[in-house]
């Protein structure tokens, strides 16, 4: 009984942040319109049909097997949360390195910005680059343009996206020579594929040829033509600033995947301590190409249920049970839960103290009575 609550405490970390997520504050710096409330509809929805979907494989693969094999993981989970809080650091240095270095913030400060768009990606129910953008706006109570720090983010986003490609492929590169089934290195492959071009899309399109498109779309749009294109020609122009700093790009890129590289060892950590240690290959085809299956279902909040399902597919290459495969992924959702929490209760925190002074600031002050006595009478 006490496995099953285990792993009902685990998966309700996702419903307990949704309870109260209509009340979290907001930054001011990012203001969407009704585009931000449909866009936020549609992501509960997903997130709901995730969060059935990890239910449904959870309660398929058993209950008190799937709660035997967490609680076997123990002290593991700790060095899980270590690994996961180095590489969510890597990602924040190799974000902090795009920027030129006299407009650079502070180390800690893109640090500590990269721990809230990765809480924010993994604990709300956004899309999984929604912490994107919420990180943007943040960045700008630093003295950073507005502008500057939605290029940054556009970039980093490329970056992290084609490292993890060529991690991926790494780890397509090991399940050949592990023997891997044919259909399944077929299918990674087709997916790769896919992959490859909607990264050169999305590189493009950040080229002179989708500043056009988005001037066009504007036009039609947009009722402040002028601020519309204003803006898009500010972010183009840090684009080009960023892209032209080829040293920057590198340093960047190469820490990005030190990051991926890194993350091989919350496999290797959890197969361990469940008494069924995995060799370095098979734990980098597991940890690649299940980001993989996470960065294709990018809309779906968490890759609630994708996860899940895509680790129960690769770990059955290897001979390793559903149940051990669903606890791997509930640790690192536990990981997730650790790491996350205090990162989002303080951005909350600090959204409170800025929103109060200026609710304080825009009240009226009541006019004082008029004493009896002041006339002197």
């Amino acid at each position: 009984m006490r496995r099953k609550w285990l792993i009902l405490i685990l998966i309700g970390h996702c419903v307990s942040l949704e309870s109260v997520y209509p009340y979290l504050a907001r930054p001011r710096a990012l203001d969407l319109g009704d585009g931000a409330e449909m866009i936020k509809q549609a992501g509960i929805v997903a997130w709901l049909m995730g969060l059935v979907a990890l239910i449904t494989i959870t309660a398929w693969s058993g209950l008190n097997a799937v709660g035997h094999a967490v609680a076997s993981v123990g002290w593991g989970i700790l060095f899980v949360v270590i690994v996961r809080a180095i590489t969510v650091s890597l990602a924040g240095i190799g974000w902090w390195l795009l920027f030129p270095p006299k407009a650079r913030p502070r180390f800690q400060t893109c640090i500590a910005l990269r721990f809230v768009r990765e809480a924010t990606n993994v604990l709300l129910p956004l899309a999984q680059i929604g912490g994107d953008f919420i990180g943007a706006g943040l960045l700008t109570l630093y003295a950073v343009p507005g502008t500057l720090s939605v290029a940054s983010v556009i970039v980093d986003v490329l970056l992290q996206a084609a490292t993890q490609f060529l991690f991926a492929i790494g780890g397509l590169l090991a399940l050949i020579v592990l023997g891997g089934d044919a259909t399944i290195v077929l299918a990674a492959a087709l997916g790769l594929g896919i992959a490859s071009i909607m990264l050169l899309g999305f590189y493009f399109a950040q080229r002179r040829g989708g500043q056009r498109i988005l001037h066009f779309v504007i036009k039609r749009l947009s009722g402040d033509r002028k601020w519309g294109a204003a803006t898009i020609d500010g972010i183009y122009h840090n684009l080009a600033m960023i892209y032209a700093a080829r040293p920057d790009l590198v340093a960047s890129s190469v820490v990005h995947m030190t990051g991926w590289i890194v993350g091989v060892a919350e496999v290797l950590i959890v197969f361990a301590f469940m008494g069924n240690p995995v060799s370095l290959g098979q734990a980098l085809v597991i940890e690649s190409l299940m980001h993989a299956i996470r960065g294709a279902v990018f809309v779906i909040p968490s890759a609630l249920g994708a996860q899940e399902g895509g680790l129960v597919l690769l770990c059955a290459i290897f001979g390793i049970p559903p149940e051990q495969a669903i606890a791997l992924s509930l640790v690192k959702r536990a990981a997730d839960l650790t790491i996350g929490v205090p990162w989002i209760v303080g951005w909350q925190l600090f959204e409170w103290k800025r929103l109060i002074p200026s609710y304080s600031s825009a009240t009226p002050e009541r006019p004082k009575p008029i004493s009896s006595g002041s006339h002197g009478g």
